[in-house]
């Protein structure tokens, strides 16, 4: 079974990416490799999920493109603009959203 062997950027350990996996990504149009080995990746979605595989933490925003208040699953940063569903699919659909796979 063929794979390539990459380095964990939280533990530092090295992990096996398989052929499966590189066919999975492939497949869902994932462009990057992954950084997290399987361990580390399964606490990170724990961290993101509040612990027990509930629902994400949501964090209330104003959203720049209307102005009303709405939550999204993620916390802001870097002073990026944070819209609401209705405004992320219209820029979206605009191209005028980045979206990454991480």
């Amino acid at each position: 079974m063929g794979g390539k062997q990459l380095k964990c950027t939280e533990c530092g350990s090295d992990f096996m990416f398989t052929e499966e996996e590189m066919t999975f990504h492939r497949e869902k149009g994932y462009t990057n490799e992954p950084k997290r080995c399987p361990s580390c990746r399964q606490m990170r979605r724990k961290r993101m999920t509040g612990g027990g595989g509930g629902e994400r933490i949501r964090t209330e925003v104003t959203c720049a493109g209307c102005g009303q208040t709405t939550t999204v699953p993620f916390k802001p940063r870097l002073n990026k603009p944070v819209y609401c569903d209705a405004c992320f699919s219209k820029q979206k659909a605009e191209g005028g959203v980045e979206t990454h796979n991480n």
